[in-house]
């Protein structure tokens, strides 16, 4: 990716971005936000979040030494400037050692194991995985759900902890079926339902292969009125490969099936080097038999894509018209009489 490195003091760059951020920060401080996207903002070695009163650094430098002294500027920076966090959790996301990629905890503790979004209570686990177990990405698409579940059946494959899901319940879904390669991820989902107040259904969470999983629910005529698709970018099991780059065609025909008559499907590709207008050319291919169309895009909330100090920022490839490499599409699946 092309930037131009190290333009501005990285403490002029965080205190820029934060400055943009003030006014969603906000008592109780039980919200979840991008503070610093460095790949879009400056510096690309650094990425920050906070969750509730946790500050989450993530690591993408190659180097130790220069890993040293950012790290500690940005901890000693945030702690400054943000008096109320009570953790700090660093990833190192290009080490070969699991744990640190899964992350650490360098000052304070312990981290947060929940935060509220719009009312609605997810639960964490920030050292579960290399990210933080909730995509702050999809925060739009989480408001979608919400406004369009009611009374709703809905299934969300690769349902990682299941915020998705969960947003879904809190708009009021009749059914919600959630299904994940790892049982680890699923607890989450269920504990975020628990968070709530939600009943947890244990035979709507389903841990397994995605293709093994949606095939049998074809097999057994289930259909929802919702289907979520996020799948990784790549993932390969027995049963069969993702590949988002290359297949999302593949992977969303797999659950046409299971769309009723006038529902939706909402189709997420992160593919970083799949632009916006090819991934657009996959979908309408899809459509072509005019039983799929396009009926919308989502976009990422300005957190995420970051507040440009300018426009001449370069990414691998045009995610347009999305406005980031997360590209989100609603589709509307009509079936045959």
């Amino acid at each position: 990716i092309g930037y131009n490195l190290y333009t501005m003091d990285l403490k002029d760059l965080l205190s820029t971005a934060l400055q943009k951020r003030s006014s969603s920060l906000i008592e109780p401080h039980d919200q979840a936000l991008r503070l610093f996207n460095g790949f879009y903002e400056g510096f690309p070695d650094l990425v920050v979040d906070v969750y509730a009163r946790t500050l989450l650094l993530y690591d993408y430098s190659n180097s130790t030494q220069t890993r040293e002294s950012f790290i500690r500027a940005a901890q000693i920076f945030y702690l400054q400037q943000l008096p109320w966090l009570t953790c700090v959790v660093q990833k190192v996301r290009l080490s070969v050692d699991l744990e640190q990629r899964r992350g650490r905890v360098t000052w304070g503790g312990p981290p947060a194991r929940k935060i509220r979004e719009a009312g609605v209570m997810y639960a964490l686990d920030l050292l579960i995985n290399q990210d933080a177990s909730f995509y702050l990405d999809t925060r739009n698409l989480r408001t979608w759900i919400r406004e369009h579940s009611a009374d709703q059946r809905v299934l969300n494959t690769f349902a990682y902890t299941g915020s998705l899901g969960v947003a879904a319940r809190a708009g009021g879904a009749n059914r919600v079926v959630q299904t994940d390669l790892n049982h680890r991820f699923l607890n989450l989902a269920k504990d975020s339902c628990s968070l709530n107040g939600y009943s947890v259904q244990k035979s709507d969470y389903l841990a397994g292969d995605f293709f093994r999983v949606t095939g049998g629910l074809r097999r057994h005529g289930e259909q929802f009125d919702l289907v979520i698709a996020d799948p990784p970018y790549f993932s390969s099991t027995s049963g069969g490969r993702v590949e988002m780059a290359v297949e999302s065609e593949r992977l969303l025909n797999k659950l046409r099936p299971l769309v009723a008559d006038n529902g939706w499907l909402v189709a997420v590709n992160n593919a970083l080097f799949l632009s916006g207008a090819d991934y657009l050319a996959v979908l309408e291919r899809l459509g072509s038999d005019g039983y799929l169309s396009v009926e919308g895009i989502i976009p990422v909330s300005e957190d995420i894509t970051g507040y440009l100090p300018d426009q001449s920022i370069q990414l691998p490839v045009d995610p347009a018209p999305f406005n980031h490499p997360t590209k989100i599409a609603i589709l509307k699946i009509r079936r045959k009489v």
